[in-house]
Formats: C-alpha cells, structure tokens, sequence
C-alpha cells in the first residue's frame, strides 16, 4: 500500500453553491484507475468528511459516487444562508481546501 493526497490523485477538487442553504463539492478523475482507488479505500466518506470540516455528520446532506463521470459530489448544508451577515464565502467557491490534503491509502500494485 502506498499513501497519496487526494490532490495527487484528483484532476479537479471544487466547491460551490447548491442554494443558498448548501454547499455542493465536486470531485473529479480523469483516471478512472484512480477514482476507483480512491473508492475502494474507503477513505472518503461522511465520517471523514464531518471530520475534515469540523462538522457534524447530519449536515451533510448527500454523499454519491457517480460512476459514469468517474466523479464524488457531497453536499453540506450552510450555517447560513449565502450572503447573510456573517457569512464568509457567498459562492461556496473557498471551501474545498480541506480535502486537498486528504490522504488516501491506494493499492500500488497496479501501478
């Protein structure tokens, strides 16, 4: 086994707004040798993300592995509406830098 950021291993890592009360994450392979690595570790999941965010578990409001586009999406649910006082980040376009750094446990032997 070999350890990877989930940086290394995804082609595009994203946020942005689902709403004004969610927050939707895209995370794209353009391998899809490396998305199923990334799935069959187990790594990424609503635990580890609650974990990552500092969130609890009930806000995240879907979790889905989409195979045909080799993609994960997972949508949290604001604090705060967008753009209500307080609120740092109107488009949810700033707050997929936790995941950057995930690191992800991979099978090295096909490689």
């Amino acid at each position: 086994m070999a350890v990877k950021k989930l940086v290394e291993l995804a082609s595009t890592i994203r946020s942005k707004n689902a709403g004004v009360n969610s927050i939707t994450f895209d995370i794209i392979f353009s391998n899809p040798d490396n998305y199923e690595k990334v799935k069959k570790s187990g790594m990424l999941n609503k635990k580890t993300i609650a974990r990552l965010f500092g969130i609890p578990e009930e806000r995240i409001v879907s979790f889905v592995e989409f195979d045909p586009a080799n993609a994960i999406k997972f949508t949290i649910r604001r604090v705060r509406p967008s753009g209500s006082p307080g609120e740092s980040d109107i488009f949810g376009s700033q707050q997929y830098a936790p995941l950057l750094d995930l690191e992800i446990e991979v099978d090295d032997t096909t490689e």
